[in-house]
């Protein structure tokens, strides 16, 4: 039987991020962690940690020869498991690689490893970092439309795994809950001009830092190692008001990032967050 779809009354399953094929080849790099990156306790928040995958991405389909040939690419969604935080000082290390694919879509594993640091304004050591992620991204043309992997990209992306029939699979629910059906009342989440790129489309860290004024009410969800998962459904686009539908079930947080449709308020985006058993 295929699985079933998520629904708002369950939190998300949890299962591992699959490790890299012996062997395979992969793109590393070394970065630094910036005072803007991180929160008033010195942790990388989690837009920034989109940032850092957008700029691993870039860079690594810089380093490939496809780099002209499958230059364009969207993301369907971001895992992000934070099994220690990355702090402030540090510079920390990037593998990515490819985890599946099929003709027209990957799964790209990403993962940030640091090395803490201390200063005068952080002189307490604190623990290395260490940061999985995987994110599903579309290959499109030059009008956004999905379109199949070369042969010489899927070539390459394929020696790196051994699952080339990759499916999408939602981890979130889509269908956000009536307003009556929470308890915290819906919200508006204002945009700046700043937030969008500049094929007009909200930029992937803009999505999370709206996740970061939730979770200062949910502290308890990240305390430890914990999951953030995104999906992106539909496009948001310069102009557009964004209200955030909160739902509190059990250890995880769920939010419906909605934006007008006809009558009525659809999901843009969805989120979840809570801790990793």
């Amino acid at each position: 039987m295929p699985p079933s779809k998520p629904t708002s009354s369950a939190p998300p399953e949890y299962s591992p991020l699959g490790d890299r094929k012996e062997g395979a080849r992969f793109f590393e790099g070394d970065y630094r962690v910036r005072t803007g990156d991180v929160d008033q306790e010195m942790r990388v928040r989690l837009d920034a940690l989109a940032r850092y995958l957008q700029d691993v991405a870039n860079d690594n389909i810089e380093a490939t020869d496809f780099r002209d040939s499958d230059p364009f690419w969207i993301v369907r969604r971001t895992v992000i498991d934070v099994l220690e935080p990355i702090t402030w000082p540090s510079d920390f290390h990037a593998e990515r690689w490819c985890g599946a694919l099929s003709t027209r879509w990957t799964n790209m594993r990403v993962r940030l490893t640091a090395d803490g640091k201390t200063n005068r304004f952080n002189p307490e050591p604190r623990p290395n970092g260490h940061i999985e992620t995987e994110a599903f991204w579309i290959n499109v043309n030059e009008q956004g439309m999905p379109s199949r992997i070369t042969d010489l990209a899927f070539d390459m992306l394929s020696q790196m795994n051994d699952e080339h029939r990759l499916r999408w699979r939602s981890m979130n629910p889509e269908q956000a809950p009536a307003p009556e059906e929470v308890e915290l009342p819906d919200r508006e989440h204002i945009l700046r001009s700043t937030d969008f790129d500049p094929f007009k489309h909200l930029n992937n860290a803009a999505y999370l830092e709206a996740i970061e004024d939730e979770l200062v009410d949910h502290q308890d969800l990240i305390d430890g190692p914990h999951r953030l998962v995104i999906e992106y459904l539909r496009p948001i686009t310069p102009g557009m008001p964004i209200t955030l539908r909160r739902k509190r079930i059990d250890d995880c947080l769920f939010v419906w990032m909605m934006i007008p449709s006809d009558d009525d308020l659809v999901a843009a985006a969805t989120v979840s967050v809570f801790p990793i058993p």
